[in-house]
Parts: structure tokens; C-alpha cells; sequence
């Protein structure tokens, strides 16, 4: 590369030669903001110039495009920053170094690269060399570019993030993954660093992250006799499809043996099946009746040729890559304004997780009752079966809080018509209304797509609302999203409906592709549509319901998203244990690319029809999954074509069910400072253990166990027939402690843990402080009078006790309450610090029920404990 002479080391030397950029064929439209715009840095080299713009004390963005074609960088996912950074600019030996508080950046005028570090100088991540590509390039005819970025990454590195995948990995260093936007894929072009740094990749359209270059030709060898049916979901409703599969076979060289990535691309916008073989062993094997065009896997390989098989369906156009896996992380992007990211210093995965929430925006508190049960099925047909449902929960005493209504209550209205067909839904606001008369709350599936067909789908289609030739709404055209709430809201919302899922956001089947939209081509910002019709539903409630806290669940997700409130799962999954098994490193990675509120259809969206009620081996499934699932964000069941209540599968899956239900409401003092914490600091509630025990290697290659905030530690059981479950307990002073038995276990080994059917391995960490309500129907009988303390000794612990009125946004403006506990475990003294702030209905005095963990004395037991009154005053308990 070129010269890098003439660079520009302050705010007030503007090297933005050629401010109109010759690559803005696509426009991006209204619904970006714009970000700082005068760089901090520059370098012109031979084929452009790269900028670097501080963006916070822990960030900076990095920008590289043609020389001739500079422009302000726009930013549909991150904040302006109401205290500009001010980084110190010196010059080095080297080159040049950009320092703020927590970051250091450092150009290298001899590679033309950059390094990151900490601030303490450690370096954190950098740019390999020589690996910054950018070329010119056409998306239908308009122009645009092509970037690439490359960066070093040591053996010893372990890469989280990028969504929700079904390929099983949780550490994704030199893993393939394409981001797109499907049913059972959330895309989020974001990695968090086991080095202490995040990485996001600053593109809204399809992004490749380490795509293999070498290409495998396959050949059909041979088309199965026998086809088979299947009932699935679509957009036009509930369908029978035939799927007849076939074999593709090649051959390939290798000439050094090592681990190899492998790529596998089913050809068309959805797949059913993921098989791939080598040498006669099944490297991948997945199947379900919606799965991503895409997957991935690693395998070590022996110098010489091999053999692959791949087995898709006889209409697929299977194609396959691979490459050794090497110590950098590629990015690219088809269609681009430029290389752009930023990044963002820890080193802790919490400082790297405040710095992403300071960038892309707080993630609300969702109402109280939205941390409780939430039950849904596939689907209710009438009020009389959603309050038939709802009286029998009250009457068996199973404790919930949210009815679902899901998809087709429009009837003879037509697809997402905004209206209940009266034949079955007579009343929907007296349904609402007697809901509510229960302590439950109401929650209605809504639909980007409208049938034009339909009264409202004409009155879109008349004022030019919809992506050309789909029934989407062009949520990117602002006058289409506000007619699109202004339905919602009088039709539906003026109903008293307490939440909103809305459907099929990716939109389904990535059909941004070759499409244009009010912000441009489809291709350039086909990963953020979900985050508009967020964006409408939140804002809109907000305007119009200023008082009722926003509850969305969507089906698919971007960066920045979560300050919407919006929740999201992971899809149309199957029901066997290798689909509970991959949802798993699924959510952790959600957490780890700063996604919050994830959760998944528990027992599995697609089930065993009819026999599930009576078939023992689904019930033990069905089991595993509830448990795993009481350890999310949001817990919920659903289940397509079933009647999900718990009651019909009998006595023993209806007890089962019942105690992880109220343990479930028991730790709602919990869950509910857990995200309030995420809502202060950008914590994910459910954790992959680099979060809390980044120093611990093994810990950090655990892909199917996770923290439950910072005290509770999940290992779900993975497959039938388990009386007993190895899990291994990462490095932590002063040990763990079996949250059913109170046994005591030794942390940095794996363990032999008691897992009968009616209990998960769970185990609390020594200094964990859990508060626990007492065993309730709804959170509408939460009282706050007394609580129980469960304190593990062991070492030392702190906890802050988050409340507040759990339906209105008054914590906005500090109506909330805290109170932070400590344990010294030296002195075995638990102090309990003076309350902060107030809320109405906040109790004057209440009493704290105090327990020490062990034996006879868990989580799962209510049992007797010191008991001390508290007035707001701090208060010190000795507990030796």
C-alpha cells in the first residue's frame, strides 16, 4: 500500500476530500441517525483513507473508504453521545496513537494497520495486515462496495456472539456463519472477545463472517424413493408440504492436516436438513421442518483427498466451502459504504457490555407480570377456550400471568386484518377485561404482513405502503409505520391488550433480498427491518398509552433493538434433544452480542402430535425443556397444532411443571434486579460463563451450561434416561452449593450431580445473596413485605435489591427503590444498606427472613431463618 504522509490529528483539520460519496447508489434513508462526523483521526493510503472517530471513553469507530468518496458516517444502530469523547492525539515511533480513558488506538505508519489495547496497554485486537479490501460493486445495476477487514486472533481466543444459530457452536472463533434474517436465525453482527473486547461489524446488510474461500463440486448421486409429508407453518397459514431427499457427493484436497471450517449452503431461502459427511463420519446432522439456508461446523482433517457427502432435499442446490482454520476473524460485506466497526474495550465482558449499552441504547424495564409464566399454543380458537384455559390454570393452582393468543383470530377479516372475527371473539375487549379480573394479561399476535386482499391491506396499498409485490408494510417509510400503528392502536390496542407479538419480523425468509424499500435497496438494510416495526409498535404505545409499560415479542432481532423493549426467541424449533441441546449456545450468544430478552418455545414449536399426551418419552423432553426454560429471560411454552396446558399430559409432567413454576415466581425479587441491572448496565440475564469467570480456560469452552444472573449457575439436562448429570463448576473462591441438597462442591472440576426427572443441576456461588418472594398465582399477589435472603457463604457477596411499581415508566424518573446487601464472610456479618429512592405501594417497614445456604436449607426449601424488621435504615445482621 501507499504513502501514509499528511495525516489529520485533530477535530479541526477536516480530510474529507470529495464529501458527496460516488458509492451512494443505495440510500439509506430517514431511518438512520447521524453520529459524530468530523474524525479524529485520518490516513490516507493508496486506495483511500481511513478515519477514526472516538466515540465514548471505551470506543472508538473505524472507518475506510475510497478517497474520492468521504461522506459523514450515518448510523442506523448507534446513539449520539451526549458528552463527546476527547481522546489525547500523539504521535509515536510507529506512527500515531489515539488514547482515551479505556481504549488505546495505535496506527503502524510501515503495516498500515491498527492495534487496540486496553488501558493499561495490553493489546486487545488487531487489524492483520495487508487484509483491507474494498472494490467497487453493483447491486442491481446501482453502485455500491464491497468491503473486507481481516484481524488477528490468537489460538488461545474465544469469540462469542453474532445471534441465535442452530449450527451448536458457542465459541465462533474461525467459525463460518452468513448473517441473514430467518425464521430459527436472529443476525447480529457483533462478537465479544474472551481478550476483553466487543467487535461490531457497522453494516445493516448481509454480512459473511469468516467465509471460506474453497469451493467443493457436488454431484446428485441419487433421489430417495420415498417422499414425505409434513405439516408446517408458512405466511399464508398452517400447510402440508412433500419433501423427497437426495444425495450429493464430491471429493477434496488437503494439503497440511489441521482443523478445517466448513460451510454449508443449502441454495434456497429456507432448509429442512443439514447433513454433511466426510470420510464416512457425520460432521453435521440437524434436521426440522424450518431451518437457515446455512450452517456450519469445524473438523480436523489429515493431509490428502476426501470424500463428502451431503444428503438435502431434491429440490435444494446444495453448494459447500471450507478453509483451514487460521488465527485471524474476516468480516465482509456484498454491499457496503464502507469498512466500517467499531470497537469497544473491556477488559471485562461487563465493561465491554456497559460501553455496547452506552453505544446502541438501555433496554427497558418490561412489566412485572412479563418475568412470570406466559402461556401460549398454536393456537386458541374462541374467548370461551382462552377463559376456559385461564379458569382451569386458577383452579389446579398452576401459577401465570400472560394469555396468547396467536395468529388467524381475523377469521373471515382476512390475514392480519387488525380485527377478531366475531363468531369466535364476540367481545375481545370483555375478554380482555375478564382476563384481567384474573390477575392475567393478554397478549395478541400482529403481523408486519397484511393481506392487500384485505379492507386494511387495501387501504396500505392505496397510499403506496407496501415493499413492491409482498404484502409487507415498508415500515422504512415513516408515513406507512405511523398508518400502520395508528390501526394497531385504535383497532386493537383500545381493546386494553396488554402485549404485542409481533410476527415474522426478519421479514420471513429474508425477502428484503432483490427488493426495494423507502430506505433504498433491500440489500443494504435487509438485517434491520425488525428493528422498525419495534421502533413503531414502542414509540407509538408510548405516545398513545404513556402509562402501560411496552411488552413486544418478535421473531427476529438487530443490534439496538432492545430499546424498544422488545423481546425475541428463537423460532420455529423442533421438539428432540438435539434441538433443546442447540438452543443453549443459541441464547448465550444473544447474550453475549448484547441481546438481553431471549427465550424459546418450550417443549419445542414443532411436536409429536397427538401422541404427545400420552407418550412417555415426549413428557421427559418435555420436562428437560420446561426446566431449561424457567433459567431464561421470558418463560413460555408453545407448541404448533397442541394444546399445551400441562394438565394433558398428566400427573407427573403437571407436578413437575407446577414446582419449577413456583420456583420460577419464588425468584421474582431476582429476576426482576437482574433486569434492572441489565437495564442500568447492559447485563444480559442469562450469561455465557465468560462473563463471570473469564479466568477460568475451561469455563470458557462449557457451551451448554450458563449463568442465571451472577448467582445462579444452569446446567440443563441434554439427554433421556439421566439419573445422574456430570457438570463442571468453574474456578471460584469459596466453592458452590447444590441448590436442592445444600451439598457443598469445590469449583474448577466437574462433578457427578444428583438430576432425577424433577430436578436440573442448579448450584448457587459462594457470596450469592437471592432474594425470594413467597409462592404466589400471578405477579399481581406479589407482596413486598417479607422476603427471604438466601446467603451462600463461602466468600464475599454483594447484591442490589431492585423494586418499583412493575407496570408504569415512573422508575424513569427515579420512582424505584434499592438497596444494596453485602456479606462479609470473614465476620459471617450480612449488611443490609439504606433504602434509595421510593415508588407507590413501596411498604414503609417489612421484614427480611435471613437464611445461610447448606444442607437443609436451599432454594428450593422454605424453611425458618434469622427474621429482622427493616424501616429503610441500614441494618447489620451477625450470622455467626
Amino acid at each position: 500500500m501507499g504513502s501514509t504522509k499528511n495525516f489529520a490529528l485533530n477535530r479541526r483539520h477536516l480530510l474529507l476530500a470529495g464529501a458527496a460519496t460516488a458509492a451512494s447508489g443505495i440510500s439509506w434513508g430517514r431511518a438512520l441517525a447521524r453520529s459524530q462526523t468530523i474524525p479524529d483521526f485520518t490516513a490516507p493510503v493508496a486506495d483511500g483513507v481511513l478515519e477514526v472517530f472516538a466515540l465514548s471513553d471505551r470506543a472508538v469507530r473505524v472507518r475506510f473508504v475510497p478517497a474520492a468518496s468521504l461522506r459523514p458516517p450515518e448510523s442506523a444502530i448507534l446513539l449520539p453521545q451526549v458528552q463527546p469523547a476527547q481522546p489525547r492525539l500523539t504521535r509515536t515511533a510507529q506512527g500515531h496513537r489515539i488514547a482515551l480513558a479505556h481504549i488505546r488506538c495505535d496506527w503502524d505508519n510501515t503495516s498500515e494497520t491498527l492495534s487496540f489495547h486496553d488501558a493499561s496497554g495490553n493489546l486487545l485486537l488487531g487489524e492483520a495486515p495487508g487484509k483491507r479490501r474494498i472494490t467497487a460493486a453493483q447491486v442491481r445495476g446501482r453502485s455500491t462496495l464491497a468491503v473486507s477487514q481481516a484481524f488477528l486472533s490468537p489460538e488461545d481466543e474465544r469469540l462469542y456472539g453474532t445471534g441465535c444459530f442452530q449450527d451448536g457452536h458457542l465459541n465462533i472463533r474461525g467459525l463460518p456463519r452468513r448473517l441473514t434474517q430467518v425464521n430459527t436465525q436472529i443476525s447480529l453482527p457483533f462478537v465479544l472477545s474472551s481478550k476483553g473486547y466487543g467487535l461490531l461489524w457497522h453494516n445493516t446488510g448481509l454480512s459473511e463472517y469468516n467465509p471460506p474461500s474453497r469451493a467443493v463440486t457436488l454431484e446428485r448421486a441419487q433421489v430417495d424413493g420415498q417422499a414425505e409429508k409434513a405439516n408446517v407453518t408458512t405466511t399464508g397459514g398452517n400447510a402440508q408440504v412433500t419433501r423427497r431427499m437426495a444425495t450429493y457427493t464430491g471429493r477434496f484436497d488437503i494439503e497440511k492436516a489441521g482443523p478445517f471450517a466448513f460451510q454449508l449452503d443449502i441454495g434456497r431461502k429456507m432448509a429442512s436438513r443439514h447433513y454433511v459427511e466426510i470420510d464416512g463420519v457425520a460432521c453435521s446432522d440437524f434436521s426440522n421442518l424450518w431451518l437457515p439456508p446455512t450452517t456450519s461446523f469445524i473438523t480436523e482433517l489429515s493431509a490428502g483427498s476426501h470424500e463428502i457427502r451431503v444428503v438435502a432435499n431434491e429440490t435444494d442446490a446444495p453448494s459447500i466451502r471450507f478453509d483451514a482454520v487460521t488465527d485471524q476473524t474476516l468480516w465482509q460485506s456484498p454491499v457496503a459504504e464502507a469498512i466500517d466497526y467499531v470497537v469497544i474495550a473491556g477488559p471485562t465482558a461487563t465493561e465491554v457490555m456497559a460501553g455496547y449499552r452506552d453505544l446502541t441504547g438501555v433496554t427497558p424495564m418490561m412489566p412485572v407480570w412479563a418475568y412470570g409464566y406466559i402461556h401460549c399454543r398454536e393456537r386458541f380458537h374462541s374467548s370461551d377456550e382462552i377463559l376456559a384455559t385461564a379458569a382451569e390454570f386458577r383452579k389446579r393452582k398452576l401459577p401465570v400471568d400472560v394469555m396468547v393468543q396467536d395468529w388467524q383470530y381475523w377469521g373471515k377479516h382476512g390475514w392480519n386484518a387488525m380485527q377478531f372475527d366475531e363468531a369466535n371473539y364476540p367481545d375481545p375487549a370483555g375478554l380482555v377485561r375478564e382476563l384481567h379480573a384474573q390477575n392475567m394479561r393478554f397478549m395478541l399476535s400482529v403481523w408486519s404482513k397484511i393481506s392487500r386482499d384485505t379492507e386494511l391491506g387495501k387501504a396500505f396499498a392505496q397510499r403506496g405502503y407496501y415493499i413492491p409485490d409482498t404484502d409487507w408494510v415498508d415500515f422504512f417509510n415513516p408515513k406507512a409505520a405511523a398508518f400502520y400503528w395508528q390501526n394497531q392502536s385504535q383497532r386493537l390496542a383500545a381493546l386494553g391488550i396488554d402485549a404485542w407479538w409481533q410476527d415474522a419480523t426478519e421479514p420471513e425468509n429474508d425477502d428484503l433480498d432483490g427488493r426495494d424499500t423507502a430506505a433504498g435497496a433491500g440489500e443494504g438494510v435487509r438485517l434491520i427491518y425488525p428493528i422498525q416495526v419495534a421502533r413503531t409498535v414502542y414509540e407509538g404505545q408510548r405516545r398513545d398509552y404513556p402509562q402501560r409499560r411496552v411488552m413486544v415479542l418478535t421473531r427476529s432481532a438487530f443490534i439496538g433493538q432492545q430499546r424498544f423493549a422488545a423481546a425475541t426467541w428463537s423460532g420455529d424449533i423442533g421438539n428432540d434433544w438435539e434441538t433443546l441441546k442447540r438452543q443453549i449456545p443459541a441464547g448465550l450468544n444473544m447474550a453475549a452480542a448484547g441481546y438481553p430478552y431471549w427465550t424459546v418455545d418450550a417443549g419445542g414449536f414443532f411436536r409429536p402430535g397427538d401422541g404427545q399426551y400420552t407418550d412417555p418419552a415426549y413428557h421427559e423432553r418435555f420436562i428437560r425443556w420446561f426446566q431449561y426454560a424457567t433459567f431464561l429471560p421470558l418463560l413460555r411454552v408453545h407448541g404448533y397444532m397442541t394444546d399445551t396446558e400441562f394438565w394433558r399430559y398428566g400427573e407427573t409432567v403437571e407436578a413437575i411443571s407446577r414446582k419449577f413454576l413456583e420456583l420460577r415466581y419464588r425468584l421474582l425479587p431476582y429476576t426482576y434486579s437482574l433486569a434492572a441491572e441489565s437495564n442500568r448496565k447492559g447485563l444480559p440475564i442469562i450469561r455465557p460463563l465468560v462473563f463471570d469467570f473469564g479466568h477460568d480456560p475451561k469455563a470458557l469452552d462449557e457451551t451448554h451450561t450458563y449463568m442465571f444472573g451472577s448467582a445462579l449457575h444452569v446446567a440443563p439436562v441434554l439427554k433421556p434416561d439421566v439419573a445422574r448429570w456430570e457438570v463442571y463448576l468453574p474456578q471460584s473462591a469459596g466453592g458452590w452449593v447444590d441448590a436442592w441438597s445444600g451439598e457443598k462442591r469445590e469449583g474448577g472440576r466437574s462433578h457427578e450431580v444428583d438430576a432425577p426427572l424433577s430436578q436440573l443441576p442448579l448450584h448457587l456461588k459462594a457470596g450469592a445473596i437471592i432474594p425470594l418472594g413467597s409462592v404466589i398465582q400471578s405477579t399481581a399477589d406479589i407482596r413486598r413485605e417479607t422476603l427471604d435472603l438466601l446467603v451462600c457463604p463461602g466468600q464475599d457477596g454483594a447484591f442490589t435489591l431492585y423494586e418499583d411499581d412493575g407496570l408504569t415508566y415512573a422508575y424513569e424518573q427515579k420512582a424505584c427503590s434499592r438497596i444494596d446487601i453485602s456479606w462479609d464472610n470473614t465476620r459471617q456479618r450480612l449488611r443490609i444498606g439504606a433504602r434509595q429512592g421510593q415508588f407507590k405501594g413501596m411498604p414503609a417497614a417489612r421484614q427480611f427472613n435471613i437464611r445461610l445456604a447448606g444442607r437443609g436449607n436451599t432454594l428450593a426449601a422454605v424453611s425458618e431463618g434469622r427474621l429482622i424488621a427493616y424501616h429503610g435504615q441500614a441494618i447489620a445482621v451477625d450470622l455467626s
